[in-house]
């Protein structure tokens, strides 16, 4: 045996991982016993390897690298390990006493390399060598850990891939990956922006999975980035170009197969389940829609498939890669199961809408919030397949029942998106239009559109009134009420608000509509100059939001209770509340009722005589209105507003100072100029 061992001499570039590679040095001061874990393809061996590179000179026996995927038999393990360091089997003897007593006075890095198909195998021979060399240490790559007391895991994710409003591509790992690989077949390659802007969109469909990226670089010689980009269709039948990738790893279907075929058949069922989902999801999302009389236990199988790198943990939420996720979706197909689990899909969420929609108005309301932006993907998913299959009706009900997500967590085009869809492909009469029109109209009174909500909101009322929906009714009139506010019509929206409270009350007497009502009436009085009945009818209702632990509705009724405290002239109690009113919006990420704060404050400020403080808010508070809709919700009443505080603002300090201080404003992020309103 040779002191250098048997490392394999780098064939290519290694790129990135500097973080990876110092961590594993550190670890390996530490630990005799270090496991590499990721999915396939994330470069689990390559990192080994680079690693092994580094600290070879530590090892006067070497770095030996035993590459076990070929391998089948556990019982034949430790006789492969013991014939690459040339040991011969002796009669009677076994080999794994023969290769521990080899090993017991090396000082050397052992790499075995992909264990995750003989992980018990794999255990005891990793036991037995660490508690007879004491000089040894271990580096093991597997999708499943080998769960012994002193093993140190570190996972390996792909590469981060560039967003796609990233400016510095260049500063991407992943892109000089696929540069270096690519420009080795193809030296012409072009390089400019729009080619550049190319790889970084196939790097993104690849998820950043180093393997990807190199069977799609082993392309670049009859194809350029651009055709790559546009042309990979399906990122499994890429065959690999040469032999510097393994044969296993031929394509991505083949690694995908890999772990596939180290899987029992509940494991498989469960994988092939889990492909309906999008972005993460959570375990109980997971049972919901996967568990039957052939899959009861999908917690426990759940953890397997985490231990085996075939769902990634994120956080308490799990994932499936793009790849991995496509080959279960095709073996879901396989087994007849596709429709029968996309409708348990789409079910589940349907339910999961309306259970939001009865308790948002409670004191569940944060934890809803979280619950909707973390199934964002998934609740996309589920209507883009009802509205692809033709189940329209479905769509239009799911898109109405999500009314929370769209019209207080700050999802106002995306709601518009969704339910000009639906309501298109529902032709009208169809009570299922009903509900989805008025929510349709409270989403174009956010974006400022004021003709269109009163449009939506009078024929939801003519629907629900034909077809004898009591509560859709009401909640039209409360959103006429709003489109008659927002115009200056105060008895209009004074008549609307108390009809539909009357149909509330009559329909549905605990529905969080009623909420609405004062704060449109004192919406009315601050309007109409009424400041004291303003904030006498708020003081009540803030009362009520406190005692059901209600909060979007309570940040809603401390911004006009600022606008009728400024209007009282009590500037600092106008300020709290406004305050008060953004931290909550902020919380709920609210764009809507946050923007309106930090133009209330901005206009306190103004009224202070901070003009800077006035010009920055302005200029933050643009910024976000651009994301949804017009500045003051499009309302002359609420435009003047904005529009005084900017000129006084700019009086103060001069026409320079506030250019200057508007465009830093609105150069800030909603949490940075949250962070800015919210001090004093």
């Amino acid at each position: 045996m040779t002191p250098r061992g048997n490392l394999p001499v780098a064939m290519n570039s290694f790129f990135g991982r500097a973080a990876e590679l110092d961590e594993i040095m550190k670890l390996l001061t530490g630990t005799r016993l270090l496991t590499l874990h990721g999915a396939g393809g994330v470069g689990k061996t390559r990192l080994a390897l680079q690693a092994a590179r580094s600290v070879r000179e530590d090892y006067p026996d070497g770095v030996w690298v035993a590459e076990l995927s070929s391998e089948t038999d556990g019982d034949l393990l430790a006789g492969s390990v013991a014939g690459m360091f040339g040991l011969r089997a002796r009669a009677g003897r076994p080999a794994l006493a023969s290769l521990v007593e080899f090993l017991a006075d090396r000082r050397l890095l052992l790499v075995l390399d992909t264990c995750e198909h003989l992980v018990d195998p794999c255990a005891a021979m990793v036991t037995a060598i660490l508690t007879g060399a004491p000089d040894v240490r271990i580096i093991v790559t597997s999708r499943q850990e080998l769960c012994l007391p002193y093993e140190v895991v570190m996972g390996v994710d792909p590469f981060p891939v560039p967003p796609p409003e990233a400016a510095d591509l260049a500063g991407y790992d992943v892109m000089s990956l696929f540069l270096d690989r690519a420009t080795a077949v193809a030296p012409g390659l072009r390089t400019d922006e729009r080619a550049m802007m190319a790889v970084a969109r196939l790097c993104r469909r690849l998820d950043g999975v180093p393997l990807a990226i190199e069977l799609a670089a082993s392309h670049a010689r009859g194809l350029s980035a651009i055709q790559l980009a546009d042309q990979l269709e399906d990122r499994f039948r890429l065959p690999a170009d040469g032999e510097r990738v393994l044969a296993r790893h031929h394509t991505l279907r083949t690694a995908a197969g890999w772990s596939h075929e180290l899987c029992t058949p509940a494991e498989r069922l469960l994988w092939a389940r889990l492909s309906v989902f999008a972005g993460t999801f959570d375990e109980e999302s997971a049972r919901g829609v996967c568990a039957d009389e052939c899959l009861p236990d999908v917690a426990g199988v759940l953890a397997v498939l985490v231990a085996k790198s075939v769902v990634a943990r994120v956080g308490d939420r799990y994932r499936l890669l793009d790849t991995i996720r496509d080959y279960g979706r095709d073996w879901l197909d396989e087994l007849g199961e596709g429709a029968l689990m996309r409708r348990r899909h789409r079910d589940h969420y349907l339910a999961a809408a309306h259970r939001m929609d009865a308790q948002w108005c409670g004191p569940r309301q944060l934890e809803w919030a979280r619950w909707a932006r973390g199934e964002l993907s998934n609740i996309r998913a589920a209507l883009d397949r009802c509205l692809a299959d033709g189940d329209h009706r479905t769509a239009l009900e799911l898109a109405g029942a999500l009314w929370v997500l769209w019209c207080h967590l700050g999802l106002v085009r995306e709601g518009r998106h969704y339910l000009d869809r639906a309501l298109a492909a529902v032709p009208a009469p169809d009570r299922a239009r009903s509900r989805p029109l008025w929510v349709a109209a409270h989403l174009a009174l956010l974006a400022g559109d004021i003709p269109l909500a009163r449009e939506r909101a009078t024929e939801s009322a003519e629907s629900a009134r034909r077809h004898g929906d009591g509560e859709a009714e009401a909640h039209a009139h409360l959103r006429l009420a709003g489109a008659c506010l927002l115009v200056g019509d105060l008895e209009g929206a004074r008549g609307y608000a108390l009809r539909g409270a009357a149909g509330l009350r009559q329909a549905e007497p605990t529905s969080s509509g009623l909420f609405s009502v004062p704060l449109l009436l004192a919406m009315a009085a601050t309007f109409g100059g009424d400041f004291d009945k303003a904030v006498e009818i708020l003081r009540e209702t803030r009362r009520h939001c406190e005692a059901r632990g209600e909060l979007s509705q309570r940040a809603l009724s401390d911004y006009i209770r600022s606008l009728a405290l400024l209007g009282r002239g009590e500037a600092a109690e106008a300020s709290a509340a406004a305050k008060a009113a953004l931290e909550v919006s902020w919380g709920l990420r609210d764009a809507v009722g946050g923007v309106l704060a930090i133009d209330q404050l901005a206009r306190i400020a103004a009224a202070a005589g901070d003009g800077f403080r006035a010009a920055w808010l302005l200029g933050a508070a643009q910024r976000i209105w651009s994301g949804f809709g017009l500045p003051g919700l499009g309302a002359d009443t609420m435009t003047g507003l904005r529009e005084a505080a900017a000129a006084r603002a700019e009086g103060l300090i001069g026409e320079t100072a506030y250019a200057r201080a508007l465009a830093e404003g609105a150069a800030s992020h909603f949490e940075s100029a949250v962070t800015y309103a919210l001090r004093d």
